[in-house]
């Protein structure tokens, strides 16, 4: 037996939900506030279209009783006539509106994209980091789409059924009362048929938003990953993993359709009964001679123009269910906090000499788990800083905390004597360049992924790049040179030569400060030599801090960190580190001498 406490627990969960659905509801409704002067226009013609249905059943009387019982030929005529304009108004009239509602919902569609899109160029790392990739691409495209149908259709279709079903009541009111408040007894099982659907089919539909997201997060998981898949054998695996997650999904549609389903018959029978009771007491009142034939088939007529409305809302029902739980998603995203803005009076950095200095930083992605502790360093503009480390050490966190991707949560980092904090982003970003392990090229020509660095950059100041990473000479054995389009990711290509197309893109961006992050760790023994030539070139006269796999490639560096567990161990240069005979000195060792050994023992 469940609790009197659980039962409450139950009542205001119940009720947040009910709060926030309302919150959604007139958000939503807010949305069209821009286009306000498009849908009065819009609420006219559903008028216009609202007063014919009404006048329509009245006409059809008048033929019936005026015209046809007393065998007026000329009369029906004109009666016909009436009542083909007026259809034909309609009809107009609804054709108008339906225009003019569709024209304002798809503003706000497009401006609701265009919010997204901004919101998620804006909101900080550390929001994606906790985040798939495929629940995003769900909102923008699924969620989105569920609003376009309610903006395109339902939202046509509720307001003329709305407007309708008033103008409808008015006219059986006016036609005969008695008759009229006999059938509006139907409503209270209207009403209440209606929300016992509404209520079941909402939670139904926000599941089918959660269920399709988690379908479109694995496909892009799974699609993205399927080389590691077929290596290791998990098709199969994956396959029963996505039917899963696509059975989840499908069970949560069938739930909702059988849910919005039952709804349509229980209208119907409750327009069967009121058809009836038309029928019935309209019959004795024309038997009673209090009403006429025609009279009785108007309202026959009244009763379905009543009920078509009922329907259409139930179908704008089903579409509002679906609408606002995709709207509840697309709001929270919309509600994140956004990187936070440049604090008041934030310093413009004028061009840098690239110093770079780091006082007794910490830092956590959770400020409860602390992955950087203590980090101090002073890097003077033109040298070179080497991170060295096991996975996890925080290497990476280090270099990411230089360009302001991630505020730290203790010390300062400073840039030419100025805390990053205290400077705009963007004039501290513009003069810094990253390449990463993984480079990400944009579907598009070469061209233009190695001009990203650099808008406005000339053809000149592409190949230019290019020759200075060794990437021209595979680049013009592409089928059309530069102007070649490339695949999404780049996947045409090399990991070396998508990743010499990274190198080539930061030199183009002419960075103060450079940051490669384990950017040779995946190439080739002959790529990596074209780019040990380019580093030279690309690391002059420019300060840079490099993530370092392969520990031969910092030989050269002004200072090396060594990190574990997010503190500094070890700090010198290579000489230095490897005549200490420390962590630096056993993971060189590691690299360059235990392998072979080992090696040539197990041969």
């Amino acid at each position: 037996m469940r609790r009197p406490g659980g039962i409450e627990a139950l009542a205001e969960l119940e009720a947040g939900r009910a709060e926030r659905r309302g919150q959604v509801l007139r958000r939503l409704l807010g949305e069209l506030r821009p286009h306000a002067r498009m849908l009065g226009v819009a609420l006219g013609f559903i008028l216009v279209g609202a007063a014919c249905q009404a006048v329509g059943p009245y006409l059809v009387s008048r033929a019936i009783d005026h015209d046809i019982g007393a065998g007026d030929g000329r009369g029906l005529a004109l009666t016909l006539a009436a009542l083909s304009v007026v259809y034909v108004v309609g009809a107009l009239a609804q054709r108008a509106q339906t225009r003019r509602v569709g024209h304002a919902g798809q503003h706000v569609l497009a401006d609701l994209r265009k919010r997204l899109f901004e919101r998620l160029q804006h909101l900080p790392l550390a929001w994606f980091d906790r985040r798939p990739l495929g629940d995003l691409m769900s909102r923008l495209l699924s969620d989105v789409d569920t609003l376009s149908q309610l903006f395109a259709q339902g939202l046509t279709q509720l307001l003329g059924s709305l407007l309708g079903l008033v103008g409808v009541l008015a006219a059986m009111l006016a036609f005969n009362a008695r008759l009229a408040l006999a059938c509006f007894s139907i409503i209270p099982a209207i009403v209440f048929t209606t929300w016992f659907f509404a209520s079941r089919a909402r939670n139904a539909y926000r599941k089918t938003r959660q269920t399709v997201g988690d379908v479109t997060a694995n496909l892009q998981e799974e699609i993205g990953g399927v080389r590691q898949a077929q290596a290791f054998n998990r098709t199969e695996k994956n396959i029963e993993r996505f039917r899963d997650r696509n059975a989840a999904n499908r069970d949560a549609n069938v739930a909702a359709v059988g849910i919005t389903s039952a709804f349509s018959p229980a209208i119907d029978l409750l327009s069967t009964l009121s058809v009836a009771l038309v029928i019935g007491y309209g019959g004795t009142l024309v038997l009673a001679g209090e009403l006429t034939v025609g009279g009785v088939a108007a309202f026959l007529i009244y009763v379905a123009q009543f009920f078509r409305p009922v329907q259409m809302a139930a179908s704008v029902a089903t579409l509002m269910q679906a609408a606002l739980a995709g709207a509840e998603r697309i709001y929270a995203i919309l509600d994140e906090a956004p990187e936070p803005p440049d604090v008041p009076g934030a310093v413009e950095l004028g061009p840098l000499k690239g110093q770079v200095v780091f006082e007794g930083v910490s830092f956590g992605y959770d400020p409860a788990r602390p992955v950087l502790r203590d980090v101090s360093f002073r890097l003077e503009p033109g040298q070179t800083l080497a991170l060295v480390g096991h996975t996890g050490a925080g290497k990476t966190t280090v270099a990411s905390l230089v360009p302001r991707f991630y505020d730290v949560t203790a010390g300062t980092v400073r840039i030419d004597g100025e805390d990053v904090r205290q400077v705009t982003r963007g004039s501290l970003r513009r003069q810094m360049a990253m390449v990463l392990q993984e480079p990400f090229l944009f579907s598009g020509k070469v061209a233009d992924n190695i001009a990203y660095g650099k808008p406005g950059a000339t053809r000149e100041d592409v190949e230019a790049a290019a020759k200075a990473v060794h990437a021209h000479d595979f680049i013009l054995r592409l089928p059309q040179g530069y102007d070649t389009v490339m695949g999404e990711g780049g996947a045409t290509l090399s990991q070396g030569q998508r990743q010499l197309l990274a190198f080539a893109r930061a030199v183009i961006a002419e960075p103060r400060v450079l940051i490669l992050d384990e950017a040779t760790a995946n190439i080739d023994t002959r790529t990596e030599a074209l780019i040990q030539l380019a580093l030279g070139r690309l690391l002059s006269g420019r300060t840079s801090i490099v993530i370092a796999h392969r520990l031969n490639t910092i030989r050269h560096a002004d200072l090396i960190l060594v990190l574990e567990q997010g503190a500094v161990v070890e700090r010198g240069t290579h000489e230095e580190l490897l005549a200490r005979g420390g962590v630096y000195a056993d993971l060189f060792r590691q690299q360059f001498h235990d392998v072979p050994q080992k090696a040539q023992a197990l041969g």
